[in-house]
């Protein structure tokens, strides 16, 4: 990922509180994600800098919290393990980043604002 430069936008991070214990935010979500792509809990936490109990801690919170599972494991054998993304998962994943993308044009024209009064006040 690239740094922004002095002109881009400050961006919308989405944090999603279900109740005031159980939220899914970036981070789960950038999880599901490394997950779907890598096919590994394991891979999808070193991608993330996370140890493999965190990741499927992770994963187990995203599972509860939602009542549905979000990851299938698939046990070792001839071709080793591996997890993929259920149904419900990739349905959560979209609807996150569907959410995130609606949220950011609905505010866009203020973070706008929110730049140029942060360059002004840098500026005095």
């Amino acid at each position: 990922m690239s740094k922004p430069d002095a002109r881009s936008l400050p961006h919308l991070s989405l944090r999603i509180d279900l109740d005031a214990e159980e939220r899914i935010g970036p981070g789960k979500i950038q999880l599901l994600e490394h997950i779907r792509d890598f096919g590994s809990i394991s891979a999808a936490g070193r991608a993330m800098d996370m140890s493999y109990k965190r990741a499927w801690d992770l994963v187990e919170e995203i599972n509860r919290i939602c009542g549905h599972a979000a990851v299938a494991r698939q046990t070792g054998g001839k071709n080793g393990g591996g997890a993929k993304l259920t149904p419900f998962g990739a349905s959560l994943v979209a609807r996150y980043r569907k959410i995130e993308r609606d949220a950011a044009r609905a505010v866009r024209k203020e973070l706008q604002a929110l730049r140029t009064d942060i360059g002004r006040s840098r500026k005095a």
